[in-house]
């Protein structure tokens, strides 16, 4: 059976800062609440580097959305809420109630995790509160954060930061603190990423810009790591426990390549798979095991069917879809949770109602250092304030898989909603991706000759 993979844009958001990092609330009651966060250098303050990372000269704005999915999808989404704060590095919901709240954790420029509560007023639409932060230490960035709640456990709640300055910590959650229970040195530069496994919340993993891939076990102490890959040749930035199957874990790169691993055998990975750009972040489905969803920098945004890779065949994960109408650094990406219909959506030559236009630009501009923490200088920018990367061929298609297991009980198709954000031209997109079987009756149209 043939299968057909189409995106459609739904809605374009000006975050006017740079935006970097975009999650859905995973919660079912609120999985309609958006939050998107942004990161911005003041202007006159370029010389500024991570290794001086003052509060003031980096700033951000939390945005807060209700998205409502009706079959119009005009528009699909409502700002309800923006929040000065400092810059923003990295979001992640806990993926359960806390004081049967959701709560937003948030990692800054200003070395801090801060977390929100979402409080829903009895009347009108929900809102972000300030709830505590805590301070990784001094001179550095928080660059990323992950719950060890990914597989909806709620007990022994806790949070896993990376920073700026090579370092790990591992927090406590308690009914008033977010408190420290250890710190170490886990990478010589930047730790870009950190991530619990799902089904071992003893196990944390790392990336920095020191090209290293490392796995820490919490009972034995952070003294050193259990192990140390250096498969990837550039630094990793992006890892990923998948919540549905136990022991499989995603990593990318700098290198522009995505990695499988088995957590039981981190010498080599189960496969390797080009995307054509630095693999910011990695996303697996919330209920399609098969599927990750990738933000590839100078290379858009890609999902990825790993089904073969899981199953121990040694090959690349083909790509599904491409999303390719960002016009800048893709960093941010996320699955929705929310339900969408299987009506058709609007054909190729339909315009998206809701979407802003994106002018074309002829000229390129190079950026020296993709890193969002990195001083950015205002000639990277036209006119119009946009980022125009260098033109990157997209990740070779193979043929599309048919699903493992029919995604819905009545019909073969899956329908999702996502939402991307790109960094210099500070859009944030939601879209929608349809896969469905192709029409049989529809007549098989021509191959046009190259």
């Amino acid at each position: 059976m043939g299968w057909q993979s189409r995106t459609r844009t739904l809605q374009v958001f000006d975050t006017e800062l740079s935006a970097d990092t975009v999650e859905w609330c995973p919660l079912p009651q609120w999985s309609h609440v958006l939050a998107c966060g942004t990161y911005q250098l003041q202007k006159g303050d370029e010389k500024q580097t991570a290794e001086n990372c003052t509060t003031p000269s980096r700033i951000g704005l939390l945005y807060l959305f209700d998205c409502n999915p009706q079959p119009s999808f005009i528009p699909p989404l409502t700002e309800t809420q923006r929040i000065d704060t400092p810059a923003i590095l990295d979001l992640k919901w806990c993926h359960v109630l806390i004081s049967e709240c959701p709560v937003l954790g948030m990692a800054t420029a200003s070395g801090e995790i801060q977390l929100y509560k979402l409080m829903e007023p009895q009347q009108g639409t929900c809102g972000l509160e300030y709830e505590l932060s805590t301070e990784l230490g001094p001179d550095r960035l928080a660059l990323s954060l992950d719950w060890s709640t990914g597989r909806g456990e709620s007990s022994d709640v806790r949070v896993v930061s990376s920073d700026s300055s090579g370092s790990l910590t591992v927090l406590s959650l308690g009914e008033a603190s977010l408190t420290a229970m250890c710190q170490w040195k886990a990478h010589d530069f930047e730790a870009w990423i950190s991530a619990f496994s799902y089904w071992d919340t003893q196990i944390v993993y790392s990336g920095g810009d020191d090209c290293k891939l490392k796995g820490w076990d919490l009972r034995m102490g952070p003294s050193s790591p259990t192990f140390t890959n250096k498969r990837h040749t550039m630094g990793v930035c992006s890892i990923h426990s998948n919540p549905h199957r136990e022991h499989i874990l995603a990593t990318g790169s700098y290198d522009e390549n995505v990695l499988l691993w088995d957590g039981r055998n981190m010498k080599q990975p189960l496969s390797e798979t080009a995307v054509g750009g630095g693999v910011w972040r990695l996303k697996w489905h919330p209920s399609q095991e098969h599927l990750l969803l990738a933000a590839c920098m100078h290379n858009d945004f890609h999902i990825l069917h790993c089904q073969k890779a899981m199953e121990g065949q040694d090959a690349p994960c083909p790509v599904l879809a491409s999303y390719i109408l960002h016009n800048s650094l893709a960093y941010g990406a996320d699955w929705s949770r929310l339900p969408l219909s299987n009506s058709t959506p609007p054909s190729p030559q339909e315009p998206p109602q809701t979407s802003v236009g994106l002018t074309e630009s002829g000229g390129h501009l190079r950026i020296q250092y993709e890193s969002p923490t990195a001083s950015f200088d205002t000639s990277l920018e036209d006119d119009s304030g946009r980022y125009i990367p260098d033109q990157c061929p997209l990740p070779e298609k193979s043929s599309v898989p048919d699903p493992v297991t029919s995604p819905a009980r009545d019909s073969q198709s899956l329908s999702c909603l996502m939402a991307t954000c790109s960094f210099y031209d500070h859009m944030m997109h939601v879209w929608r991706w349809d896969w469905s079987p192709e029409d049989k009756q529809k007549p098989s149209e021509p191959v046009p000759s190259s």
